[in-house]
């Protein structure tokens, strides 16, 4: 007797249809699996035939053949328990449905009987949105992110028994769906008005949120450096319905979306220690998983101790922060995961952190301070379009009580300047390039382009530092409100390109 049920595997961020044919014939007892299952998949054995016996079911005591289609593609993960405990007992007998069932199915089952929630529902949901059914059965628990998905209907079951019912009740309605609802998205905790002095890094920050550009801070420590990172998802413009989607679809493939989670309305903010390896940084494995650089897609990426990373983990974000996304090829296939974030890296100018420091002496050998600075190549410095060096800040500014600007005062000028952007070029400034740039940088003033060229003589300025440069003036007009750029801005963006707050160009990189 054969039974027929489908279920979804997750691979990357996509859903990949899998049908399960079960099989239930005579010979001795025993349960086998074909179709290239991993081992959580093959364990699937023991927790199927014992959650069928605690729903009330009699188990077949015949040989049972489970076949996941298509046989080439690796099946991984608890998502087919589901199908397969139903497919048994429908090929068994117990259950009147036989045929392939009208929607898909997906789920992890327990001991018990229960359905928990999985991860990785909402690519699955999109997938079931295509089909002509555009109907699906997951667990209840995962009802808030599978109703994200508009013009889908969802049966929630929450044991392995309502499943069942559900399969042979033609009459059964799937749940209305929830209205996702826009929320207001507030600032939090940490706002600009606590920093304290720091004027250059505030303005630093403003126009990194505003043009999504990457940023490195350089400071003694103590500095604030970390505060002003943590400050800067509250200055970013909140996430809109396809952003949103993006990133909770990313999450959901991670695991990270907690239960009853649905859509994800705050801007990522991911802070991974300097001891992770590339693969947790970028991602891979041997079955690909999204990394941090992926995790903050659409967010921030705060690399705090950026020299202590190590070389090649480093190393390996250098096209992310190109291209914007990550491609991990691997010998079954290649998986292409989205990356676009706001890079924000601080480091100490030197080992012990004080080298140029008025307030304290520092203890460290030129070549020590070199060995330091090296630990950060050339072309990933050159990636940064921002870099400025951080002061201590003076006791007068630390016992002032005076706030300063706020950070919602901040993130409207820069909901201003992101508009203008997008309804100029349908990007952030950070992403022009070719004949978007020169048609969004196009200066009416002839003198522009001579202090733009004496910039690059005498810094020695490689073409991508030039295109860095001229992104950010075009930011910083933005910000002004200026239709066309001009020489104070193109002047502010080789500031902080090359000479920010008494640091030369040998420090920043070229």
């Amino acid at each position: 007797m054969l039974a027929r049920l489908v279920a979804a595997a997750v691979v990357g961020i996509e859903a990949i249809p899998v049908s399960v044919e079960v099989d239930v014939c005579t010979g001795l007892p025993g349960l086998t699996m074909v179709g290239l299952p991993d081992a959580t998949v093959r364990e699937s054995r023991d927790r199927v035939r014992t959650a069928i016996r605690n729903s009330g079911f009699p188990y077949p005591s015949s040989r049972i053949t489970v076949s996941l289609a298509p046989a080439d593609l690796r099946k991984v993960g608890a998502a087919f328990d589901l199908p397969i405990a139903l497919g048994i007992l429908a090929a068994a007998g117990n259950l009147p449905h036989r045929g392939p069932p009208p929607y898909p199915i997906v789920g992890g089952l327990a001991l018990d009987g229960t359905v928990p929630a999985m991860s990785g529902l909402l690519p699955i949901a999109a997938a079931a949105r295509r089909r002509p059914s555009t109907t699906l059965m997951c667990p209840a628990a995962n009802l808030p992110e599978a109703a994200i998905i508009s013009g889908l209907s969802v049966h929630p079951v929450d044991c392995l028994l309502t499943a069942a019912k559900t399969l042979c009740n033609p009459d059964a309605r799937p749940c209305s769906p929830i209205v996702v609802e826009p929320v207001d998205i507030d600032i939090g905790p940490d706002d600009l008005a606590d920093v304290r002095g720091q004027l250059g890094g505030r303005r630093a920050l403003e126009i990194a949120a505003a043009g999504a550009h990457h940023l490195l801070l350089c400071g003694p420590p103590g500095a604030g450096k970390t505060m002003l990172a943590r400050r800067l998802p509250g200055l970013l413009p909140p996430l809109d319905f396809d952003e949103a989607l993006t990133v909770t679809t990313i999450h959901s493939v991670a695991g990270l979306l907690p239960p009853g989670q649905s859509l994800v309305r705050r801007r990522p903010f991911r802070a991974p220690h300097h001891t992770c390896s590339h693969v947790a940084l970028v991602g891979g494995g041997s079955q690909p998983r999204p990394g941090e650089i992926s995790l903050a897609h659409h967010g921030v990426l705060f690399l705090d101790e950026l020299p202590e990373f190590g070389r090649r983990t480093l190393e390996a974000l250098r096209q992310p922060l190109e291209e914007g996304t990550v491609h991990i090829a691997r010998a079954n296939g290649t998986v292409t995961f989205p990356a676009e974030v706001t890079v924000v890296g601080a480091m100490n100018p030197c080992p012990c952190g004080y080298a140029g420091s008025a307030a304290r002496r520092c203890r460290c050998s030129p070549l020590a301070v070199e060995r330091y600075r090296q630990r950060l190549s050339g072309p990933l410095r050159d990636r940064f379009d921002l870099a400025i060096e951080l002061p201590a800040v003076p006791w007068s500014d630390l016992r002032s009580t005076a706030a300063g600007e706020s950070s919602a005062a901040v993130a409207h000028r820069v909901a201003q300047a992101r508009a203008r952007q997008l309804n100029r070029q349908g990007r952030p400034n950070s992403r022009l390039s070719g004949r978007l740039l020169d048609s969004a940088c196009r200066a009416t003033d002839r003198r522009v382009d001579l202090l733009l060229g004496r910039g690059i003589r005498r810094f020695g300025l490689s073409a991508r530092s030039v295109t860095r440069v001229r992104r950010v003036a075009r930011t910083i007009a933005d910000l002004e409100g200026a239709e066309h750029v001009e020489g104070s801005h193109v002047a502010e963006a080789l500031q902080f390109r090359v000479h920010a707050a008494g640091a030369g160009p040998e420090h920043f990189g070229r």
